[in-house]
């Protein structure tokens, strides 16, 4: 199954041509800062099946809570959060409110835990990590 997405604005475009790895919300201090203090819903997808269709995003470079560099892709003109590039791993986190059709992708985990703010509960009952689990 192929998936599309892109920025609010329309200058970037790319879609996603395999299937995801798993399904988090990623409550690392970054992701936070994304979405505007919770957490992150994003989709672990293989380096290779992300493909770019239009535009350029332009890349943020920081340490992540994992201490090893992320790059976070974002659109130039609209700010929109797209995807993550962590380093020395298999895969993108893209950010599921960047898919043009999300509506049967459901959290699995929370991760990055160790992160969160306490004023924002898990009590969900999915699997909670500290970090990143090993997609390995």
């Amino acid at each position: 199954m192929e998936r599309t997405g892109g920025c609010a604005c329309g200058a970037i475009r790319f879609k996603i041509k395999a299937p995801f790895i798993g399904i988090g919300a990623c409550h690392c201090t970054d992701c936070q800062k994304a979405s505007g203090g919770g957490p992150n819903y994003v989709g672990l997808v293989p380096k290779d099946a992300l493909v770019v269709t239009q535009g350029e995003a332009k890349l943020f470079y920081s340490k992540g809570d994992s201490g090893a560099e992320v790059a976070r892709a974002f659109c130039p003109d609209c700010g929109t959060p797209l995807w993550s590039v962590p380093a020395h791993e298999p895969f993108f986190t893209v950010k599921l409110g960047a898919l043009d059709d999300r509506a049967d992708l459901a959290p699995q985990m929370h991760i990055y835990v160790a992160s969160a703010p306490s004023w924002h509960p898990l009590g969900d009952g999915l699997p909670a990590f500290p970090k990143m689990p090993s997609a390995r």
